[in-house]
């Protein structure tokens, strides 16, 4: 995504380190291998949103729509906690953070209790900014999970404890849906995984062998969830409920914490394993992932409040593979560069009167406290 693929750099600076390839003293290029990962889990998230009217009719769908559930939003938070590492919450970073998470979540927020007031058919829905709808969940977490930042950084063992945290998550039904709390809590060991991350451990995944072994692994895992498909409840991927909310026992909470961590960072490693590293034609869209996320959002609703899903033919195996890929074009359109020139005033708002200036180099810190 737009804003969590973009190394925050301190006010006032230009970074001059050359890539390779690149003559020296011209600005960092970006990491295409991430760009690359970007866009096509927000393809797959697409195609997820697009399956869920699919499900009831299909064995299939419902397992490939488990398997995506199970990586493509760990695979998008851990590579936001990677580019979270430098976050120290000096004032760039917080006018970062403000300008590129919160401003949008407002946007979106507002929005979407529009949209859905007629897609929904609910005149009378809220606005609540403490009760994030659809997509804008992952703002509102995205926005405590940062904060949070300097505090796992200083921990000595930030995973550990992040996984008892969101294995205590599921056995608090009572957390509420303020912020959408209880998902920012199950899905946390994911963005504290990322900021544990080096570039070492990403060029491991992407090694040959690995490359090899990611192929019967996820078709072992596809084989999994086709069987698992009438018997699992694949809400437990979503995180967003207690343990107490699927009829089981407490102690089914920390358990599928584990186990469900585990899985998906199999996966995520298996997809990241194919991800290319060099430069693609869909390789500058993954700096727009942030807009195709927020935005193809009012497309599933309009479509849902037309009931596209209520004809036969999406239903048959041509309508479902049509279906996935207009899913797919959409959001890739929503990527582009001319959407993102529209929509970069409320995604990406530079909002210098409401920042003081700092002098440059300074990062906003007084002297006295740089001392």
């Amino acid at each position: 995504m737009s804003e969590t693929a973009q190394p925050v750099r301190p006010a006032g600076r230009t970074t001059v380190t050359a890539a390779p390839g690149n003559p020296p003293g011209r600005p960092k290029q970006r990491d295409a291998f991430f760009d690359n990962a970007k866009y096509l889990a927000i393809v797959l998230v697409a195609m997820g949103h697009a399956w869920e009217p699919l499900r009831s009719d299909s064995r299939a769908v419902t397992a490939l729509y488990t398997i995506v559930y199970a990586f493509h939003m760990p695979a998008f938070i851990i590579i936001s906690g990677y580019f979270s590492r430098s976050f120290d919450a000096s004032p760039a970073k917080i006018k970062r953070l403000v300008t590129g998470v919160v401003v949008p979540y407002v946007v979106f927020e507002t929005a979407y209790t529009y949209f859905t007031r007629w897609s929904d058919g609910v005149p009378d829905r809220d606005i609540s900014l403490l009760d994030p709808l659809y997509l804008t969940w992952f703002l509102a977490a995205l926005f405590i999970w940062r904060l949070t930042t300097p505090i796992w950084r200083a921990v000595r063992w930030p995973l550990p404890i992040a996984l008892t945290v969101a294995a205590l998550a599921t056995l608090s039904p009572s957390i509420g849906d303020d912020l959408d709390l209880q998902r920012t809590l199950q899905f946390l060991p994911y963005f504290v995984l990322g900021l544990c991350l080096r570039p070492a451990h990403f060029s491991l995944v992407r090694q040959w062998r690995v490359r090899l072994v990611a192929v019967p692994v996820f078709a072992a895992a596809v084989v999994f969830s086709y069987w698992a498909a009438p018997r699992m409840d694949y809400a437990w991927f979503f995180h967003r409920d207690a343990a107490e909310h699927f009829g089981v026992p407490d102690w089914y909470g920390p358990l599928m914490t584990l186990a469900l961590f585990a899985c998906s960072l199999v996966l995520v490693a298996c997809f990241l394993s194919w991800v290319p590293g060099r430069r693609m034609w869909f390789t500058t869209l993954g700096a727009g992932t942030l807009y195709g996320y927020l935005l193809h959002g009012f497309v599933v609703q309009a479509g849902n409040h037309f009931d596209w899903a209520g004809h036969h033919w999406p239903h048959t195996p041509l309508g479902e593979v049509a279906v996935t890929l207009v899913a797919g074009a959409v959001v890739t359109a929503l990527c582009t560069a001319p959407v993102r020139r529209v929509f970069r005033c409320v995604m990406e708002p530079r909002m210098e009167w409401a920042f003081r200036k700092t002098p440059p180099g300074t990062d906003g810190v007084p002297a006295q406290v740089r001392r």
